[in-house]
């Protein structure tokens, strides 16, 4: 009788378990870190074309000394700030990720603008080429961070849905931040469009 009774206690349990959430948790956590890797890997990207793409500016627009400055520094901004598979999971240092690359692509903007003003730079190839790397560097971060924010969700969702948050909370697992819009009152007032010039 007891074996039986401790037969049907392991079935009862190994039932209880497979719906506890432990797996789908796992399985959405390494999701997210395949996903923040393909961010970085982006990012770097774009940090490895910055130094190429102000040297070429510089030698057509060396007296934008000040734009080419902002470049550098929030180049520096961006590897300052320290990367590890646990900033994922901090939502202070996420934020000052974001944050320095939010300034990486504010001041790499104003250089792009920069050149219009310099015919000869927009018609240097290795400008031209750069400039495209560039973009599609952009583009694939976009998407990097697409994936990441949907994994993500995946990923809270896991960790808050019953009865899988119960085992979030046995495991410490946590909701991880996610990318957000650095300023929403900007992006929702109408952009001013003028034909007058």
């Amino acid at each position: 009788m007891k074996k039986i009774f401790l037969c049907f206690l392991f079935f009862v349990t190994l039932s209880s378990l497979s719906g506890c959430g432990y797996n789908t948790i796992q399985l959405t956590d390494e999701q997210t870190k395949t996903a923040w890797a393909e961010v970085l890997n982006q990012y770097q990207r774009r940090a490895d074309l910055v130094p190429n793409l102000v040297s070429t500016v510089k030698g057509y627009a060396s007296h934008e000394k000040e734009v080419l400055e902002q470049v550098a520094q929030a180049r520096a901004q961006v590897g300052a700030v320290k990367v590890t598979p646990e900033l994922v999971d901090d939502e202070q240092a996420f934020a000052r990720f974001q944050a320095a690359q939010a300034s990486m692509t504010s001041a790499l903007s104003r250089l792009i603008a920069v050149s219009e003003n310099y015919p000869q730079l927009k018609a240097d190839a290795n400008f031209r080429d750069l400039q495209a790397q560039l973009e599609g560097t952009e583009n694939r971060i976009a998407v990097a961070r697409n994936r990441y924010i949907k994994s993500v969700q995946d990923y809270n969702y896991a960790v808050r849905r019953f009865p899988s948050n119960l085992t979030a909370m046995a495991f410490s697992y946590k909701v991880k931040p996610n990318f957000s819009v650095e300023n929403e009152k900007s992006i929702s007032a109408a952009p001013k469009v003028d034909f007058g010039k």
